[in-house]
C-alpha cells in the first residue's frame, strides 16, 4: 500500500503547492508511513511542470522510497502487488521491478502489453521523459484507489492521488474509472494550453467484432462526468489492454432453469448435514476441491507476499505475549470471512498468530429491546447451532462497559467461528480482537477523517460500510489472554477482506430478489454487472479506508484465477436460489467451507457489515442505502 499523487500545471500562474491541499500530504503520509518524498520535473521550455509526491508502506523486499526516478529522468509511482505475471522474486520489491520492465517499453504497445500481463491489485503514475507522456490507471477491478481532479479551463491544471479531501470549490474529485489506462501528451497540451486525455481499455479480446461500437460506448462511459474543456480521445492504433479474466459463462441448462422456489425436496430448516448431500455427488465435489486449491493459492499469495522480521522465520508457536501478526482478517464470522481465515491457517506460518478484527457498535438499550422483539426470520440459522455470547458480568467495570454490546449479531457469530477454528487448528494463536465502537467516537472519527476518505463517495450506505471497515481495520481493541480481557492493537499490515464473493456468487439480497422475477438469466446478467462496477461501488473507497492505517487491503476473492474459475462455471454450479437462504446463496463456497472442517458457520445466512456491526441502527432507522448522507456533507464546513 502506497499514497500516490501527482501535480501537473500547463503554463499556469499558481505554482504546483497551490494545488496540493496539506491535508491531502497528510492522508497520503498515514497511507505510507514508511517512506515519504517529492520530485519536481520542469520541461526544458517551461511548458509544464509536474510534481511527484510518494509516501511508501514497505511490504515487500528492500525498502524502495518512492517517486523511483532512472538516468534518463522516467519517473515512476506504484502502489500495487505483483501476484503473477511479471516475476518478482522472494528478496525483489515489485515497485523496482515493474519500473524496470516499464523503461524497457519502446512503444505504446509495450507499455498496453505489459499493464495486460499483470495480476494483482495496483495503480501507477509513470512519466516517460523521451515523449512527454505521463501514463496512470487501475487494475482491471480498481481494487486500488486513484482519483482525478481537473482545474477550470483558466489554470489547465491536472492532479492525481490516491486520497483526497473535500472541497468547497468547484473542482470536485472524482474517482479515475478502472476502464483502461490512460496517457497525456504533456507537450502536446502544453501547446494548445487545454487538457487531453488519451484512453487505452480494458477487453476480452482485441478482435471482437463491433470493436469501434465498444470504443465508442466506454469513451462515453469514462467521459460523461468531464468538464467541458476537458477531451478524451481513444488512441489511434486502436490498442487495448487484455483482460485479465475471462467472460462470464452464462450457460444455462434445461435442468437447471427450473421455476424458482420449485425445489421442494430441500426442508427448510437448513442444517449442515443438508451440505454433506450435495458433496456426495463426485462431479460436484470435484469442482469444490477445485475452488479451494484456486482460492487457497490465492491466498497464499497475499499472506507470504510481505515481509517478515527475522525472528518470525522458526515454527515455534509464540505465546500470546510474544507473538507478532503480519495478517490479519475483517471477521464477521460468516462464510466469507471463514473460508479465507481457514485457508490462511494454511500458508500462515505455524508460529505466528493470525488477527480476527471483529467491530461492533453500541446500540442504545432501548433500541437492543426492540430489535429483540422482532419474530424471527424462518430462515434463520436456529440459535443452539451457534455459541451462545459470553457473559460480561464478571469482567472489570470499564470493560464490561466498552463490551455491553456482547449482543450485536456479528459479535456472536464471529465468537462461534472462532471456537471452529480453533477447533481446525488447535496449535494456532487466534487473536480474535473484539472492536467495540460508542456513537460519540463513531461521530468523532468521522468528523476528522472517515468523510474525507469516503469522498468522492457520498451515500448512506457509503457511510456505514466505509465507518465500519475504517474502526475493525485499525484494529484496535481486546483480546482474551488465558481468560483475562486485555487492550490490544493489531499490528498487522496485510488485511485479507471477503470482498468478491457476494457479487460472484449471488449473496445479496438483491439477487433473490431478480431470480424470482428473472431466473437465472436475470440473475446471470445481474451477476456480471456486479462485477463490472465493483470498481466504483466499493473498492476504490474500501482501499482508501483500510489504507489510512498504513494497512494494505488484499482480495483473495477478486484474485484474477479465482474469478476466472468462477465465471467459467455456469451460474447451477455456483448457486441455488430455489433453496432457503444460509445454504442457496453462495452454495458452492458453502460446500467448500464444509470440506475444510467448518460446521454451523457454513450455513449462516448474508449478514451485510451495517447490519451485523448493528452501525445502521445507531443514528438514523429512516434513511435509504442509496441517499445522500447528511452525516457526511456537514464535514465540509466544520473541518475546512
Amino acid at each position: 500500500m502506497c499514497g500516490i499523487c501527482c501535480v501537473v500545471t500547463l503554463c499556469s500562474q499558481h505554482t504546483l503547492h497551490d494545488f496540493l491541499n496539506k491535508d491531502i500530504l497528510c492522508l497520503l503520509r498515514r497511507r505510507g508511513p514508511d517512506s515519504s518524498q517529492q520530485l519536481i520535473k520542469t520541461a526544458s521550455d517551461l511548458s509544464y511542470e509536474c510534481l511527484f509526491s510518494g509516501h511508501v508502506l514497505h511490504l515487500r523486499g528492500m525498502m524502495t522510497p518512492q517517486p523511483l526516478e532512472d538516468a534518463d529522468n522516467n519517473i515512476f509511482l506504484w502502489n500495487g502487488e505483483i501476484f503473477s505475471g511479471v516475476p518478482v522474486g522472494d528478496l525483489e520489491n515489485d515497485t523496482e521491478v515493474m519500473f524496470r520492465h516499464l523503461t524497457l517499453c519502446s512503444s505504446e504497445a509495450d507499455i498496453v502489453s505489459l499493464f495486460s500481463s499483470l495480476q494483482g491489485p495496483w495503480s501507477f503514475i509513470y512519466y516517460q521523459a523521451s515523449r512527454h507522456s505521463l501514463w496512470f490507471g487501475r487494475d482491471y477491478f480498481g481494487r486500488r484507489s486513484l482519483l482525478w481532479q481537473f482545474s477550470n479551463e483558466v489554470d489547465s491544471a491536472f492532479c492525481l492521488t490516491s486520497v483526497s479531501v473535500y472541497s468547497k470549490s468547484s473542482n470536485q474529485w472524482q474517482e479515475v474509472p478502472a476502464s483502461g489506462i490512460f496517457k497525456i501528451d504533456l507537450n502536446a497540451c502544453a501547446t494548445t494550453n487545454s487538457l487531453s486525455l488519451t484512453l487505452f481499455p480494458w477487453k476480452y479480446s482485441c478482435t471482437e467484432k463491433a470493436a469501434e461500437e465498444i470504443f465508442i460506448n466506454v469513451l462515453d462511459q469514462v467521459s460523461k462526468d468531464f468538464p467541458k474543456h476537458i477531451r478524451l480521445m481513444m488512441n489511434e492504433s486502436k490498442l487495448c489492454l487484455r483482460a485479465p479474466v475471462i467472460p462470464l459463462n452464462k450457460t444455462i441448462s434445461e435442468i437447471s432453469d427450473e421455476c424458482p422456489g420449485s425445489n421442494s425436496s430441500i426442508s427448510h430448516t437448513v442444517s449442515v448435514e443438508t451440505l454433506q448431500g450435495f458433496l456426495a455427488e463426485e462431479h460436484k465435489r470435484k469442482i469444490v476441491h477445485r475452488l479451494i486449491d484456486i482460492l487457497g493459492e490465492a491466498v497464499k499469495k497475499r499472506v507470504l507476499s510481505l515481509f517478515r522480521d527475522e525472528d518470525q522465520k522458526t515454527r515455534e508457536v509464540p505465546s500470546m505475549t510474544n507473538g507478532k501478526a503480519y495478517v490479519a482478517v475483517l471477521f464477521s464470522g460468516g462464510i466469507d470471512s471463514m473460508v479465507i481465515a481457514a485457508l490462511a491457517d494454511r500458508y500462515v506460518p505455524l508460529g505466528e498468530p493470525i488477527d480476527l478484527l471483529n467491530v461492533a457498535f453500541m446500540v442504545k438499550e432501548q433500541a437492543k429491546q426492540k430489535g429483540a422483539t422482532k419474530k424471527q426470520n424462518s430462515w434463520e440459522v436456529q440459535p443452539d447451532l451457534l455459541c451462545p455470547p459470553q457473559s460480561c458480568k464478571d469482567l472489570d467495570p470499564k470493560i464490561s462497559a466498552h463490551l455491553s454490546c456482547c449482543a450485536v449479531p456479528d459479535r456472536i457469530s464471529s465468537r462461534a467461528g472462532l471456537k471452529e477454528l480453533e477447533a481446525i487448528n488447535p496449535s494456532r494463536t487466534w487473536n480474535f480482537v473484539e472492536i467495540t465502537v460508542t456513537l460519540e467516537e463513531l461521530k468523532k472519527m468521522r468528523q476528522q477523517c472517515i468523510n474525507h476518505l469516503i469522498y468522492p463517495l457520498d451515500t448512506v450506505l457509503d457511510d456505514s460500510i466505509g465507518c465500519a471497515i475504517w474502526f475493525a481495520s485499525r484494529g484496535e481493541g481486546f483480546i482474551n489472554n488465558q481468560g483475562e480481557l486485555i487492550p490490544y492493537k493489531s499490528p498487522a499490515k496485510v488485511v485479507l477482506t471477503g470482498i468478491g464473493a457476494d457479487e460472484q456468487l449471488a449473496g445479496y439480497s438483491r439477487h433473490r430478489v431478480c431470480f424470482r422475477k428473472s431466473g437465472l438469466e436475470g440473475l446471470n446478467k445481474e451477476i456480471e454487472m456486479e462485477l463490472d462496477r465493483i470498481s466504483s461501488r466499493n473498492l476504490g473507497r474500501d482501499d482508501r479506508i483500510i489504507g489510512d492505517h498504513g494497512k494494505e487491503a488484499r482480495f483473495p476473492f477478486l484474485d484474477e484465477d479465482v474469478v476466472s474459475f468462477l465465471s467459467s462455471l455456469p451460474i447451477s454450479e455456483k448457486v441455488d436460489l430455489s433453496l432457503p437462504r444460509g445454504i442457496g446463496e453462495k452454495l458452492i463456497l458453502r460446500l467448500a467451507a464444509k470440506e475444510l472442517g467448518l460446521t454451523a458457520s457454513t450455513i449462516l445466512p448474508k449478514r451485510a457489515i451495517q447490519f451485523g456491526s448493528r452501525i445502521a441502527k445507531l443514528e438514523s432507522n429512516s434513511e435509504k442505502a442509496s441517499d445522500a448522507c447528511s452525516r457526511l456533507k456537514l464535514f465540509s464546513a466544520e473541518n475546512l
